[in-house]
């Protein structure tokens, strides 16, 4: 009705006012198309901190951008506006934040300079007093950036939106675009766990997903890209369909049904959470690699109970036992945490010795950080600094040798290798589907193809030679792709 509304004491003629006031919106239609046209103008980098997951919304957020008229660019290509995605999982991650936003500056120091991710949700103000920062969103806010870019101008004071992580309720679906041969699909958010360790339930919220049909939906809109891998990833996947009648094996049995996608990777599931019949089933799957990561974070279980993990010892063996008897070739990933408050030399020696014997692939170390608003950085017993760091060393190395064990185990075996378009000194990379990373020399017709290989041996470098099974193969990809 307002469009209609005119001043009785204005001279114009009935019909002049009407057909001002019938314009109007389609004016203010075209107010909203200049501005976007005026994002043309502008220039944006991202910045990735931390997870898969991060790694999937930033790559969501960079598209609404797009959407809106922004030109996405590299870091150093002087952008207008740069938009980091933190991490809070380590101090390291905390400091590596400030860093960025100095190299930022560095590059334009005229640049508006947004942060989001965890960091941003968990210490807001400690953030906004970085030099240089200008927007500072929440875990909830940073899906509706473009609403707070009407004023991209460099700012005396940082402007924060973020609201309490009690509010964040709406899960908010995405996966990874052009950044990868493979793209990482968000499929759940949140953790109702609550470690000792652990600050991502501060961070990110209650557990939550969408419906099983919601992310069939998601899936089927990366199916008809060119992507042949898809990675599922989450703070907590195998919760997925908490508090409801659907669960993470009903999902995973509809994926294996979308068509256009060749392979489906699972990032990583609580051991408690990966049940007999989830193992049994990727092990008969055509599309769901052998491939697990299982954080186990501690082998004493005088030390899980303190962390208050949800399992024991001797269920996270059954787990890996289980796997390997179904699955003797599959990848088996491991998160491991050293220096926790309480471990002992002797505890350390049992977490060691435990993972010397479990047949498990490779391993990723975590140092112990204290973590304000946990309930670990009270407890007694500190570990010192110099004792985590000298156990962290040992756990690297065992790392290593696990690793280069299994890569022996493949040696002379055929597999299939998904290549990637990245190249160094004429020489590409590509994975198998139980994650053994292979080297071959560069070509472009197979980049982002599936292509049969033998694997032969272990180079120097610690990359698998491969032999291309049959040579008329390429011939037909190079007849595909013209």
């Amino acid at each position: 009705m307002a469009f209609f509304m005119f001043n009785i004491q204005h001279k114009t003629s009935y019909k002049s006012r009407l057909k001002r006031d019938l314009l109007l919106p389609y004016k203010l239609l075209s107010l909203c198309k200049f501005k976007r046209d005026m994002n043309q103008y502008q220039k944006v980098a991202f910045y990735t901190l931390g997870c898969k997951l991060n790694f999937s919304e930033t790559s969501t957020i960079s598209r609404q951008l797009v959407d809106a008229g922004f030109a996405k660019v590299d870091f150093h290509e002087t952008p207008d506006m740069y938009v980091i995605n933190t991490c809070s999982v380590t101090e390291n991650a905390d400091k590596k934040c400030k860093q960025l936003v100095k190299k930022a500056l560095g590059f334009n120091p005229n640049a508006f300079v947004v942060i989001i991710g965890c960091y941003a949700q968990l210490k807001p103000d400690e953030i906004a007093a970085i030099p240089g920062v200008d927007l500072v969103l929440g875990a909830q806010e940073k899906f509706n950036l473009t609403a707070y870019l009407e004023n991209t101008d460099k700012k005396e004071i940082a402007h924060v939106e973020n609201n309490s992580i009690k509010e964040t309720k709406e899960f908010v679906p995405g996966f990874s675009m052009g950044d990868r041969t493979r793209t990482f699909m968000k499929i759940q958010d949140g953790c109702d766990y609550f470690c000792t360790f652990c600050t991502i339930p501060l961070a990110r919220g209650k557990s939550r997903n969408a419906s099983i049909d919601k992310t069939l939906v998601e899936a089927k809109k990366i199916a008809k890209t060119n992507v042949k891998e898809v990675v599922l990833t989450g703070v907590n996947i195998g919760d997925f369909g908490q508090g409801c009648e659907e669960n993470f094996f009903e999902l995973i049995k509809k994926l294996d049904k979308v068509e256009g996608i060749e392979r489906f990777r699972i990032s990583s599931i609580e051991p408690n959470l990966l049940s007999t019949e989830i193992i049994e089933f990727v092990s008969k799957s055509n599309k769901f690699v052998p491939h697990f990561h299982i954080p186990m974070q501690s082998g004493s279980d005088i030390l899980l109970k303190a962390m208050r993990r949800k399992y024991d010892k001797a269920l996270y063996q059954s787990r890996i036992e289980k796997i390997k008897e179904l699955m003797p070739n599959c990848s088996i990933g491991v998160d491991v945490i050293v220096g926790f408050p309480g471990e002992t030399d002797e505890i350390f020696d049992e977490t060691y010795s435990f993972l010397v014997d479990l047949p498990v692939s490779y391993l990723h170390v975590f140092t112990y950080s204290e973590r304000a608003n946990t309930t670990a950085v009270k407890m007694k017993d500190s570990v010192p600094m110099s004792v985590r760091k000298e156990r962290s060393k040992r756990l690297r190395i065992l790392s290593e040798k696990k690793k280069k064990a299994f890569y022996l185990q493949n040696e002379q075996h055929t597999e299939e290798v998904l290549f990637e378009a990245d190249q160094e000194h004429g020489i590409m990379n590509g994975f198998t589907s139980n994650y053994v990373k292979v080297k071959a020399p560069f070509n472009p017709l197979i980049v982002n193809h599936v292509v049969p290989v033998k694997m032969t041996e272990v180079d120097r470098d610690g990359l698998m030679k491969i032999e291309f099974i049959e040579k008329r193969q390429l011939t037909e990809l190079k007849h595909l792709t013209n």
